[in-house]
């Protein structure tokens, strides 16, 4: 995952750190022979690009192609070469998203994939919910927003994934920790209507509760603040070899920045946001006003 580049080149299925982590460590064996990628890349019949592709996890993997670049790089220990090659069989495993290729594109498959691998999960929000946060009728209303025309089963599908997603939160080992940061405005946007607003609202004040989740808002008294450019999210794997993710979306694509600098200064815009935000104890009273404000439902 380059920084700053966009990720164009849909990943042909499995796990995403899967790939990423195997990536890393064809790198590594490589580097450390002083082999360049392009002569590996010879190695498999392929160029030096792939070879880069291959390292950066933005492809899935060919048995036989590891085992030639393992020989490559001299890795001769039997229960090495197992321990990489049952990786790279993991990697191509289709991730459960795969069932929905038919209505997302490539490049938020790659996020779904860092998603469920994430021990952190960091977002800033400014318009709406948070995708692992919304309810199904939110999540039907602002599919609508962005998808006119399309049909009601495309519709229950693109929902149905929404709702696929959520469930890392609830998963009984590893779930995640998310700490979602949610701009006031993104609350008292009628998206749906109120009677959804209402529920949403409701579903904030419950996932709140949850241990592994951490919500702030920040009102509009706060004023300007850090991250005003727009929403991101900043993710953290298990796996030590793997870099801090930031996954910035776009309208079209998304832009996937894994360098340091680059984290560092997205950690920093996270940092000042959670310092502008209420603090999180005071989340369960701001959403009770805002659904006093709101009225009951009709």
């Amino acid at each position: 995952m380059s920084a700053g580049t966009q990720q164009e080149e849909a990943p042909s299925g499995g796990p995403t750190v899967l790939r990423i982590l195997l990536g890393t460590q064809l790198r590594k064996l490589r580097e450390a022979k002083g082999i360049t990628r392009e002569d590996a890349g010879w190695e498999i019949r392929a160029s030096g690009s792939k070879i880069s592709r291959m390292e950066l996890g933005r492809v899935s993997f060919k048995e036989r192609d590891v085992n030639d670049l393992l020989t490559l790089y001299g890795v001769n220990d039997a229960a090495e070469r197992e321990s990489l090659l049952v990786l790279a069989r993991q990697a191509n495993n289709p991730g459960w998203w795969q069932q929905f290729s038919d209505v997302m594109p490539g490049w938020f498959q790659s996020y779904l994939g860092l998603e469920a691998a994430a021990t952190l999960i960091r977002t800033y929000e400014i318009q709406f919910v948070p995708g692992l946060l919304q309810t199904a009728d939110y999540a039907r209303a602002v599919i609508m927003l962005g998808h006119a025309g399309v049909t009601p089963e495309e519709i229950d599908r693109r929902v149905d994934l929404r709702r696929q997603r959520q469930a890392i939160l609830d998963r009984p080992t590893d779930a995640p920790q998310l700490w979602a940061v949610i701009d006031e405005a993104v609350l008292r946007r009628p998206i749906g209507g109120i009677d959804v607003m209402r529920a949403q609202i409701e579903f904030l004040i419950e996932a709140a509760k949850k241990p592994n989740v951490r919500l702030q808002i920040i009102p509009f008294h706060a004023g300007g603040h850090a991250a005003a450019g727009g929403p991101f999210a900043i993710l953290r794997f298990p796996e030590p070899e793997l870099p801090d993710v930031v996954y910035v979306e776009q309208l079209t694509s998304a832009i996937y920045l894994d360098k340091r600098e680059d984290v560092d200064q997205y950690a920093m815009a996270m940092e000042r946001v959670c310092i502008d935000a209420e603090p999180p104890n005071h989340t369960p009273e701001i959403l009770g006003k805002l659904l006093h404000e709101i009225g009951r439902p009709a």
